[in-house]
Formats: structure tokens, C-alpha cells, sequence
């Protein structure tokens, strides 16, 4: 099977053109192709195939074989993928996703894409929609106790789960390898979630760490980046309409988080390499 390694911001999986290549199993073969010492290595798996209803489809599964919904960071190197590759030609896409169609803006620089922004659509604050068990109309701010300690969380679905911590640690300094599966299996969340912590570095400036459900700590998380800075709009950090810079262990993303709700993500998309893997 042939494959394409590419990564967002360091955000890295493993791309596979379905138009051509056939795979059996995702879910399986997600799980061990990700290993790092043992195969290609990644933070997943992510499939390009045919759509009914867009331009191209996309299908992820996370490094323990689960399917996600969205990833930000991904469908920006589809963009990338589908327009270096020649099976387009236009610098305006659609992508299929589980959480909808989003559209792709190409940023094209001596024939190749540089940097993709996406139409993430609307953010969502509503419990169910989440899911979150929350009693109240929105879960924004509110303490939680998990991991031992009270945290002030914020509950955003991007198409997939967030719970948003704005925290005065250091995020750095976290240890998230303790935390995170703490918050990802939380009752509370009946899906599992994806989690941010989150420190203010000054106006239109926030800086994260990020446990993703199924993968664990990933060097970015595109999703992850549009709700904290959906969260920092409904708690009064930020502003609708101006660019927020998100910084990630990987690089940093733009976010502009529209007074209607909708979300838009800008960031860079790389081709790492190129290979063939026994299956």
C-alpha cells in the first residue's frame, strides 16, 4: 500500500489516496501503523476517498483505531495532498467529514500549497451537543473536579468533544500523561473528550497543550485550537472577528472566531514522505 506522511504543525498522520489504494480494516491497521518503533508512526490514520456530496471525503482514525469525527490539522493536508497531487486544480475544495462539509481555501506558493484555511463551521456550547452532563444551558467556566483538583472548564464541540481549561500553571509543566486520560474517561463526558490547557500570553495570544482522546499528547490538535479560542471569545479573553494566535507545541495556528459563530483556521500543511508499507 502506497502512503503519503504528512503533518500540521507536527499534528502527523498517515494519508492513503483511496481513490487508488483499497484498506482493509482501518480501524486495525490505524493501531499498527502508528507505532513508532514498529512502522511508520504517526498520531493515526487518515483516509482520501470519493464523496457523494463534496469534492473529496476524509476519514480518520485515531493511533488506538478509533474514528474520529473532524481534525482540523488533517483536512488542511488533504488541501494540500489533493491539489499537489493533481486531482484538482481549483484552490477551493470541499471535504466530507462526520461533523459536515468544510470548505478549504488553498494558499498556493510556487505551485505547491503552503498554508490552508479552513471553514471549521460553527462552534457549539449547547451540553448535548457536546456531549457534556450539564444541567445548565452552557458548560462555561464552571469548576470541575477531576484528577484530584478543581479546574474552571469550558465544554466546545467542534464537531468533535473539547473541554477548554484556562489555567495560571505553566502548561508546560503539566503532567498530562497523568491528567489527560483522567479528563478523556471522565464521566461527565460520555463520548470521551479532547482536552486543553490553556495559559494567556496577552491580547489575541493563548498558548496550549493538548490531550487528545485516542492518541494521547499530540504536538497540535487543529480542532483543539478553534475551541480554545471560541472559549476565550465567550469568556471575554478574546475578541469576535480578529485573528487569535493560538500557540501549539508544533507551530501556531490563526483562528478568527466570527460574531455568528462560525470558525475559520489557518496553518501550514507539510509533506514529511513518501512510501510503501506490507499490509
Amino acid at each position: 500500500m502506497k502512503f503519503t506522511k504528512m503533518h500540521g504543525i507536527a499534528n502527523d498522520y498517515i494519508y492513503v489516496n483511496c481513490f487508488e489504494e483499497t484498506v482493509p480494516e482501518p480501524e486495525k491497521l490505524a493501531v499498527r501503523l502508528s507505532d513508532r518503533r514498529r512502522s511508520i508512526g504517526g498520531d493515526g490514520l487518515i483516509l482520501i476517498c470519493p464523496s457523494d456530496v463534496a469534492d473529496f471525503k476524509m476519514r480518520m482514525f485515531n493511533a488506538d483505531g478509533s474514528e474520529g469525527k473532524m481534525c482540523g490539522n488533517g483536512t488542511r493536508c488533504i488541501g494540500k495532498y489533493v491539489y499537489d497531487k493533481g486531482l484538482t486544480k481549483k484552490t477551493t475544495v470541499t471535504l466530507e467529514t462526520l461533523s459536515g462539509i468544510k470548505t478549504l481555501d488553498l494558499h498556493v506558493e510556487n505551485g505547491k500549497v503552503a498554508s490552508v484555511t479552513v471553514d471549521m463551521g460553527f462552534v457549539e456550547f449547547r451540553p448535548e451537543k457536546i456531549p457534556v452532563k450539564c444541567d445548565l444551558s452552557e458548560m462555561v467556566n464552571l469548576p470541575i473536579r477531576i484528577a484530584g483538583r478543581t479546574w474552571n472548564a469550558t465544554a466546545v464541540s467542534m464537531g468533535n468533544p473539547h473541554c477548554v481549561i484556562f489555567t495560571d500553571d505553566e502548561v508546560s509543566k503539566l503532567k498530562l500523561e497523568a491528567i489527560g486520560p483522567e479528563f478523556e474517561h471522565a464521566p461527565i463526558f460520555p463520548d470521551r473528550v479532547n482536552t486543553e490547557f490553556v495559559n494567556i500570553l496577552g491580547d489575541s495570544l493563548l498558548s496550549m497543550r493538548v490531550w487528545e482522546r485516542g492518541s494521547g499528547e499530540t504536538l497540535a490538535c487543529g480542532t483543539g485550537a478553534c475551541a480554545v479560542a471560541a472559549a476565550a471569545v465567550k469568556t471575554g479573553i478574546c475578541r469576535y472577528n480578529e485573528k487569535i494566535t493560538v500557540k501549539l507545541l508544533g507551530g501556531d495556528l490563526e483562528i478568527v472566531i466570527k460574531r455568528d459563530g462560525r470558525v475559520f483556521m489557518t496553518g501550514p500543511a507539510e509533506t514529511a514522505f513518501e512510501g510503501e508499507v506490507e499490509i
